[in-house]
């Protein structure tokens, strides 16, 4: 059993344990793990959260990276970042934990698998609709894939698709090549290259992860966006109307 899975091209295929048509592979296993760093990271942070001036360095991390995410969030959106900061969020924190954990010897990236980022990619599919729809009710979201005409209907559909087979794709490659990357380097190269290798996959995880999650709050902008500029372009036509004619 390759334990590092140096030699499997995904980390599905490194089976920790297996009964009849019951497999554990190291892409549940590892997934498993991270939520439950996060889910146990975030409850010791949080169950003693200060609002005095002098808060402890766990607390004021925590706040820095909440608010480096709202502002990003803010940013895209150009809206009230607190409605998408638990999913943008949470996308962003497991993409990139999942990649930094890599420095763990034995650790398999789950984000190295296919499976997982359709996973992911499938939640933004899913998300960008429930986000349009409640910001501007399903009837009038569902118009814009009939824009300009009822022909583009279908083209509309397959966008969507594409969109996230592409964001599915691009992470999976961009993690799975870094880590065989590395792995090839330990195995012809001397220690000191390597190393130097490692940390900028480690850099390259985190900024997939935000890559990610950016691309995701655009995916979700844009359907909110959309449908607001025909509002505002709308009312400026009307009143344009009124100030050319008074009467």
């Amino acid at each position: 059993m390759d334990i590092l899975g140096l030699s499997k091209i995904s980390p599905d295929q490194v089976i920790l344990w297996q009964w009849h048509f019951v497999v554990i592979n190291a892409t549940l296993v590892y997934t498993w793990l991270v939520m439950v760093l996060l889910v146990g990271g975030s409850w010791l942070v949080t169950r003693n959260l200060s609002t005095d001036l002098k808060v402890s360095r766990w607390q004021n991390l925590l706040e820095v990276l909440v608010s480096l995410m709202r502002s990003q969030i803010a940013e895209v959106s150009q809206d009230d970042p607190d409605q998408y900061l638990p999913y943008i969020g949470t996308i962003f924190l497991f993409i990139g934990l999942s990649n930094l954990l890599v420095i763990v010897p034995g650790y398999v990236a789950p984000t190295a698998s296919l499976m997982t980022t359709a996973a992911l990619a499938i939640t933004v599919f899913v998300a960008v609709p429930l986000f349009g729809i409640r910001k501007q009710g399903i009837l009038n979201y569902l118009k814009e894939y009939f824009q300009p005409t009822f022909i583009f209907f279908p083209f509309h559909v397959m966008g969507e698709f594409s969109r996230t087979l592409a964001l599915a794709v691009r992470l999976f490659g961009n993690i799975m090549s870094g880590d065989k990357v590395v792995a090839i380097l330990l195995a012809v190269t001397p220690l000191f290259f390597p190393i130097i290798m490692h940390a900028l996959g480690l850099l390259i995880g985190l900024v997939q992860a935000y890559i990610f999650s950016i691309l995701a709050m655009v995916y979700i902008a844009s359907a909110i966006q959309s449908h607001e500029k025909k509002e505002g372009d709308q009312m400026h036509g009307d009143s344009r109307d009124v100030t050319a004619n008074p009467g």
